[in-house]
């Protein structure tokens, strides 16, 4: 989703400045990410107060909903993804089979959840930046998104 900003330029990863521009997108059932690398960073403000322009260089989401990110937040998504990961399976030896987890994680730029068994979670994520973005994923998502998330800038 490409937010209305009427006193901010916007360059988008849906719509590169050329057609020589790398672009990334994959997707399965249930999610989808895409990435960029070639956008100009240069002109990234979304992190200081008053932004005049944003560089969005990858995009999350599902079936029936996305939203694009900028470099920071795309970071930091991949980051807390893998450490919610890890941290679900790092406790899976002191639950039960049926007992259900949440776990948490936060950066300046997002606040993800993982919620569930640690075997099969479901993931929510929302941005902390200020547009207003919220999406998750089902259980039987995260296991390919998690894979495409860690292998995304390899291709």
């Amino acid at each position: 989703m490409l937010g209305n900003h009427p006193d901010r330029e916007v360059e988008s990863i849906l719509q590169p400045r050329s057609r020589s521009m790398n672009r990334i997108v994959k997707s399965g059932q249930g999610w989808r990410l895409g990435y960029c690398p070639d956008i100009d960073r240069s002109q990234d403000n979304s992190g200081s107060q008053g932004n005049t322009s944003l560089t969005f260089v990858g995009l999350i989401g599902a079936d029936d909903w996305a939203f694009e990110l900028t470099d920071a937040e795309f970071r930091d998504f991949r980051r807390l993804l893998v450490q919610l990961d890890e941290t679900l399976h790092q406790m899976s030896g002191e639950l039960m089979d049926e007992e259900n987890i949440t776990c948490e994680v936060e950066s300046e730029c997002l606040w993800m959840e993982a919620a569930g068994f640690s075997h099969a979670y479901r993931i929510r994520v929302i941005l902390n930046t200020g547009r207003r973005c919220e999406g998750e994923w089902l259980p039987e998502a995260v296991p390919e998104l998690l894979r495409a998330a860690q292998t995304l800038d390899v291709f």
